[in-house]
């Protein structure tokens, strides 16, 4: 089988492997035989993980280039990992530094790049990608005319599940030669963001959201929030105006998200909302206009002034649990 390689960030948080990373690694097992590249320490708990899904080797690099610059010596090592591995593809994160990452390793192997797809497939000898487009109105196949392709797949687009045997991976360090290019932007300080307490937007099992109908006023989405031991999340309407950081912002242009239960508050539901959460398990919408699009795809609905249902949903979690 050929190898899948994908790309493990290990500086920003070690000893643990991010659900996304867990669905890249499914992905890659799925079309032929995952390896990992990682940037940053490789702890043993990470490593025990990496067997779990499938994963028969392991590169990796703790260089201090890595974390010292910008994303292009992360590109560096993941195009002379794969080079190493004559890797037939490579899978990264569609966010933003993930992007960023696939393009210089598709400029640096001479690949083509794919990116925003939903799965990859390994048909009749040929890797495909799949993608959902026009915020999930379409669905399309596109595959790369070059020997590697460098893909990045949205986050929660498929489920994360462990191979039916777990392995022993070969681990193996790289000393990564840097293009002088990739060392011409240092980062020269890093401002942690500030600890709320609640769950991580891409990994919650509970999110509760907030669009334009909150006016500015998010406290009873926390509120809420805070119960359920959710995450808070909201729409482009909302991040725009500043009521909230834009890192809470779900949709076609924010983050993707799949969880047990979504809490859609204020939000109208637009097409461009539907994107990035339609995927839910559960959907529950609170809105006043009873003609809301958000409705069409809602499991159950409630038409009403959310400034009274929150507080009375809160009020009656909190008697539940006493």
């Amino acid at each position: 089988m050929s190898a899948i390689v994908v790309y493990i960030d290990q500086l920003d948080a070690p000893g643990k492997l991010s659900t996304t990373v867990r669905q890249l690694l499914t992905l890659a097992r799925g079309a032929g035989e995952p390896v990992a590249v990682v940037a940053g320490p490789v702890a043993a708990d990470v490593l025990a993980d990496l067997g779990v899904y499938g994963v028969t080797r392991v590169l990796y690099s703790e260089q201090a280039e890595l974390g010292q610059y910008l994303v292009a010596p992360k590109a560096d090592l993941l195009a002379q990992a794969a080079a190493a591995v004559s890797a037939s593809a490579v899978l990264v994160d569609n966010g933003a530094a993930g992007k960023e990452i696939a393009a210089r390793t598709a400029v640096a192997l001479n690949a083509g790049v794919i990116t925003d797809a939903v799965s990859v497939t390994y048909d009749g000898g040929t890797l495909v990608a799949h993608k959902s487009i026009l915020a999930g109105s379409w669905t399309v196949q596109a595959q790369a005319v070059s020997a590697v392709s460098v893909i990045s797949v949205k986050a929660h687009s498929v489920e994360a599940g462990a191979a039916a045997e777990a392995t022993s991976p070969a681990v193996e360090a790289v000393d990564v030669a840097f293009a002088p290019a990739s060392l011409g932007a240092r980062v020269v300080s890093r401002t942690p963001r500030a600890a709320s307490g609640r769950p991580e937007l891409e990994d919650a099992r509970i999110i509760v959201a907030g669009g334009r109908g909150v006016d500015g006023d998010f406290s009873p989405i926390e509120e809420l929030a805070d119960v359920l031991g959710a995450a808070v999340g909201a729409s482009r309407a909302a991040t725009d105006a500043g009521w909230i950081s834009h890192a809470s912002q779900v949709g076609q242009t924010g983050k993707k998200v799949s969880p047990q239960l979504y809490i859609s508050v204020g939000i109208s539901g637009a097409i461009q909302q539907k994107a990035g959460m339609q995927t839910s398990k559960l959907i529950v919408a609170v809105n006043k206009d009873s003609e809301s699009p958000i409705f069409e795809i809602a499991d159950f609905g409630i038409v009403g002034d959310l400034f009274k249902v929150l507080p009375q949903a809160v009020e009656e979690i909190k008697k539940r649990r006493a």
